[in-house]
């Protein structure tokens, strides 16, 4: 429901303002669910900077398709541009970042606020996830991967 997702979107704003005014922990994350990426907090809120805009545009470019079939949409873990975005930002200030993260948050309320309800039923084929809707989208893609990473740069915090 996008209520729901709206709210848990101003949660996970706030857990990653309040990280982001906190000196940057040192150490690795814990692996991704692949067990195959550990990064410094730098790399986590380059990630976060580059990954909001990008999934919020592809849910936009799903709808704009207007298709009656699944449109294919979106990139793997391996993707060229997200490892050059992460590389090139993770020596950033996290507040600039954070700012970035914010902006691009915003953009997601707009977003979600002016759907219509055939909108958020707009079908994407994923390449790896398969079909999904484009509420979905926003769930996994922007939210639950905001929250996931939230939890990882706190985790960094306490050792």
């Amino acid at each position: 429901m996008l209520s729901d997702l709206l709210t848990r979107l101003d949660a996970v704003e706030t857990r990653l303002a309040a990280a982001s005014s906190a000196d940057p922990p040192p150490g690795l994350t814990e692996p991704d669910p692949d067990g195959v990426e550990r990064w410094e907090a730098g790399q986590v809120w380059a990630h976060m900077a580059e990954f909001v805009p990008y999934w919020t545009a592809q849910a936009e470019y799903v709808i704009g398709q207007a298709a009656t079939i699944p449109v294919p949409f979106g990139r793997v873990k391996t993707d060229p541009d997200r490892m050059t975005a992460i590389e090139r930002d993770r020596h950033a200030d996290p507040l600039q970042l954070m700012s970035r993260v914010s902006e691009a948050v915003e953009r997601v309320r707009v977003f979600v606020a002016e759907l219509e309800t055939r909108d958020e039923q707009a079908v994407g084929l994923h390449p790896v996830r398969g079909q999904m809707t484009v509420e979905e989208m926003l769930d996994s893609f922007v939210v639950v991967h905001l929250e996931e990473h939230a939890e990882q740069l706190e985790g960094l915090a306490e050792h």
